[in-house]
């Protein structure tokens, strides 16, 4: 078949669904103890299905294709070093063992622990050189410290090792959005009192932009000019900022004593993706299309959040001119990822 790539799909290995029950009571902040486990049983499913009810909806509905990676908050929640490269070594082994199956259908990204660059490094090579793996997904930042309260972002020199070798493997690492730990959950903090505005809604794209805006402009494309990053549900929303952003980043004031060379529009047309996962906005996809280029610009669902009936309803209905169509939604994605797939 021939038919649309989305690249920001989730699953969970068995020996991580353990972990998904103390996010439960913030994928449904109203829900009883008894709904509650029904519904985790049924997210737990619909995370470890990869060839069954996953697979058939994809035929149903002309999704050829899915890019698959370990569900956030996955590594980057684990506070302890050895823990965390245990943890994504399983989950790579796992996943690789699964996409070979029907490689025709599935590829996959890599988990990665970053609380080592130099070991991050190598566990990327790893599944891509060893694995065959098409890049790697970070959930925003990585916990550390005893009670996993401090934050560690990838934005400094510390991660050169780290951003020195997704350019020598040219493969992208996508950047995804994670729940906020517990301690900003606490009575009297943001979110705290206000647990409504957490997820995918609000606060997924109000942290998860903050490292994107960090990263590009940091100075690490300058130093490392090939390498590519993605950010979903239409680039966290700072597609529709880049002019105001750009605006007093460019100003005489800032532009002298600034970390980056270029400002955030350059790296978002040099060196930064987006998808459309989770946001099926069709006035927002054309927005980001003319702000950013139309190769910058590509298909995703976001499963097993968003459901694939849902994404290729709406798929069908947006009204771009023909090869720009086939670009977000196919072209793009084996280009970016290098995909063992007919343009």
């Amino acid at each position: 078949m021939r038919g649309t790539i989305a690249i920001e799909e989730a699953i969970i290995d068995p020996a991580g669904v353990a972990s998904l029950s103390q996010w439960q009571s913030l994928l449904s902040p109203a829900s009883s103890t008894s709904s509650e486990a029904v519904t985790l049983t049924a997210h737990e499913k619909r995370l470890l299905d990869i060839h069954g009810e996953r697979l058939k909806s994809m035929d149903e509905h002309g999704v050829e294709y899915m890019l698959l990676s370990l569900t956030s908050p996955g590594v980057q929640d684990e506070a302890d070093p050895v823990k965390a490269e245990k943890m994504a070594t399983v989950a790579n082994d796992y996943l690789a063992g699964e996409v070979v199956k029907s490689p025709k259908r599935f590829g996959a990204l890599a988990a990665l622990s970053m609380h080592d660059p130099s070991q991050a490094a190598r566990e990327l090579k790893r599944c891509v050189k060893g694995l065959g793996m098409f890049g790697g997904l970070v959930n925003d930042f990585q916990s550390t410290g005893d009670d996993g309260g401090g934050k560690v972002y990838f934005d400094t020199r510390k991660y050169d090792p780290f951003w020195a070798m997704v350019q020598e493997l040219d493969v992208p690492i996508y950047f995804h959005p994670r729940y906020a730990i517990k301690q900003d959950l606490e009575p009297g903090t943001k979110f705290g009192d206000r647990k409504h505005l957490l997820g995918a809604g609000v606060q997924f794209h109000l942290d998860l932009s903050f490292h994107l805006y960090a990263v590009c402009s940091s100075g690490v494309f300058d130093r490392f000019p090939k390498v590519q990053i993605v950010a979903g549900h239409l680039g966290e929303n700072i597609p529709f900022n880049l002019w105001r952003a750009c605006h007093w980043y460019n100003h005489p004031n800032k532009k002298n004593t600034r970390p980056s060379k270029e400002d955030y529009k350059y790296y978002f047309t040099h060196n930064v993706h987006i998808t459309t996962s989770g946001n099926f906005s069709t006035p927002g996809l054309k927005f980001c299309i003319q702000e950013l280029g139309v190769e910058r610009c590509l298909y995703s669902i976001d499963t097993p959040y968003e459901n694939v009936k849902e994404g290729q309803d709406w798929w069908k209905t947006v009204d771009l001119p023909g090869d720009q169509k086939e670009l977000v939604g196919r072209t793009n994605a084996i280009r970016l990822y290098k995909l063992p797939l007919e343009e």
